[in-house]
């Protein structure tokens, strides 16, 4: 309803200004501090000022009294606060928000027949991965998440380096080296932590073989590459036992989080298609492109870029930024939208694509890119070497051993009756756990360096996943006790206008909002504002909790069924929340 609110307030400033033949381009409106009773307020008064030639407490007073209140659905009246207006919300807006969510869909928003692909993760095969790039899935799933509930088609996709000397390294390394030549056992039982120690082996042995033996290993390395451009199946299929092989390990890792992909997009696709020359073609065309230190470049400086970008080198090989060009052609021929999700480390090449892209006639405005800095751990068990070799199954192992024994030691002080056994305790273990990771990373600002600290992500009544869990779980727990079905709407009648006490709207103005955090959040690309409005909403309905009982037996059994109703739309709305930030929104705490 904060929406449809918001759009009243909007048509009614503008007709109102009309009226009084004043300008009405910037109307100002925001939303007032805490303090303020008002659900919206406007500032454009102190921009009419100069027009009016009055101050703004006055200009402020004689816009709201040419307001008509009564001819308006959400607004039950306008009022002055100095220069501010501030417009009160009705009984019709409280009503209709609690009539929406107690629907389990509450905050998905209109089909807006628009696709968007989005593109994350995408870590090149080599081995498992690293916790440093922990960030990139868990932002990329929430990007998705938010922009499926803002009701765009999402295609989820992750792009495979199938094709660059990295690959070609490890193909060369899996074929000549066997088991017993390598160093060490895999760190864990499954396949890309086995296929990682044939990687590492081919690098060692071309940092320090002897001169005659690198030149050939040099050798065999350049032909698999030169066989991938030239499109060989043999190849192909020489490079893609390894390839696959090491992402079906990824997949299982990333799995755990979860993040779920709809297509691996393999570079080799736009080579072995004609896409990639088609690409380097039209580059040589360009008034930037120029041939020095051996090898054909794009000179971006007249577009602010200093670097210049290397497409192709003198071998006649492709370079990943060549073939990322080709790749991005491809998703803005077949999707609306387009949004890339990197590493602070590829902003110079995210810039180099966006610029190419406009510079070969594309529209890159369709093009979006979410660049993040990187996750740190603090020094102790997780990082001995500040972070480096610590893989993201390291991390979620330690993250689901803390949380068992965080939910061990608060069994004695459980309010709820239920008994749990180990199966729930274990998957509470995870839920509480693995959320705990995903909350504290998904909701910081992603261009922000974090360091992932335990003891907050952790913490139960701090802001985090568990303390914003735990409000999901009492909402169930109350719902359960009254025999209601957690997951279903509430077919009982009830009577929102009962619901009088400041906790009790409160509650609703922030049930309100949610669609409009969903709308912002989707708009902009940042789902950490979903994450602040988790924080939000937990404050507000564990106010409520305290303040407003609902199955005491003095309650009136009206009273109690809007109270109920309010609880249901309680846990939509959270249910549906967490499942933006990819976090679990347990039954049982």
């Amino acid at each position: 309803m904060f929406l449809s609110l918001r759009a009243e307030v909007e048509s009614a400033l503008r007709e109102t200004l009309a009226d009084l033949d004043l300008p009405s381009d910037d109307l100002g409106i925001e939303e007032p501090p805490e303090d303020v009773e008002s659900v919206l307020a406007s500032s454009v008064a102190f921009r009419l000022a100069g027009e009016a030639g009055a101050p703004p407490p006055e200009i402020a007073a004689t816009v709201a009294d040419a307001i008509d209140a009564d001819h308006l659905e959400f607004v039950s009246r306008v009022e002055t606060q100095g220069p501010y207006l501030n417009f009160l919300p009705s009984e019709a807006y409280f009503g209709e928000t609690l009539e929406a969510a107690v629907d389990p869909d509450y905050g998905r928003l209109a089909d807006r027949e628009e696709s968007v692909v989005v593109e994350h993760t995408s870590a090149n095969p080599t081995g498992p991965v690293h916790v440093g790039r922990a960030r990139n899935p868990i932002v990329g799933d929430a990007v998705a998440n938010v922009l499926a509930y803002a009701g765009y088609d999402v295609a989820r996709h992750y792009y495979v380096n199938d094709a660059g000397r990295q690959m070609a390294v490890f193909t060369w390394a899996y074929e000549t080296f066997d088991e017993e030549d390598l160093e060490s056992e895999p760190a864990r039982d499954r396949v890309e932590y086995d296929l990682v120690r044939y990687y590492r082996k081919g690098n060692t042995f071309l940092e320090n073989a002897d001169d005659d033996a690198v030149e050939a290993a040099e050798a065999e390395i350049e032909s698999i590459m030169q066989g991938l451009e030239a499109g060989d199946e043999a190849t192909y299929e020489r490079v893609s036992e390894v390839v696959d092989r090491v992402l079906g390990g990824m997949r299982e890792c990333l799995a755990r989080l979860p993040a779920e992909f709809d297509e691996f997009v393999k570079e080799t696709r736009f080579m072995f298609d004609g896409q990639t020359d088609d690409v380097v073609a039209r580059l040589k065309e360009l008034d930037g492109a120029i041939y020095e230190e051996e090898a054909w470049q794009l000179d971006l400086s007249a577009q602010g870029i200093k670097k210049n970008m290397v497409f192709l080198r003198s071998d006649g090989t492709s370079l990943y930024p060549t073939r990322d060009l080709a790749h991005h052609e491809w998703k803005l021929e077949n999707f609306d939208r387009a949004v890339t999700v990197l590493g602070e480390d590829h902003k110079l090449q995210a810039e180099q694509i966006r610029t190419s892209l406009d510079l070969l006639g594309n529209d890159a405005d369709r093009l979006r890119q979410v660049i993040y800095s990187y996750v740190n751990l603090p020094e102790g068990k997780m990082s001995t070497r500040r972070g480096t070799g610590v893989q993201l199954d390291d991390l979620l192992d330690e993250a689901i051993s803390r949380a068992r024994e965080e939910v061990e030691d608060r069994l004695d002080d459980r309010i709820r009756d239920d008994d749990l056994g180990e199966e729930d305790i274990e998957r509470i273990a995870h839920q509480v756990g693995i959320g705990a990771v995903r909350y504290d990373i998904v909701a910081k600002q992603p261009a922000k360096a974090i360091t992932f600290e335990w003891d907050q992500a952790l913490d139960f009544e701090a802001q985090s996943a568990p303390y914003v869990q735990y409000v999901h779980a009492r909402c169930c727990g109350i719902l359960e006790e009254a025999g209601i079905a957690v997951e279903s709407e509430v077919e009982t009648a009830f009577d929102p206008s009962l619901l009088e006490t400041e906790a009790e709207r409160d509650l609703l103005e922030t049930i309100a909002r949610f669609p409009a955090v969903i709308k912002e959040a989707a708009d902009d690309l940042e789902p950490h504002r979903v994450a602040t409005y988790t924080r939000e909403f937990a404050e507000a309905f564990n106010a409520f909790y305290r303040e407003c009982p609902v199955l005491a037996s003095d309650v009136d059994e009206d009273l109690r069924d809007a109270r109920l109703a309010l609880v249901a739309a309680s846990r939509h709305t959270m249910a549906n929340a967490l499942s933006i930030l990819g976090v679990a929104a347990p039954r049982s705490m």
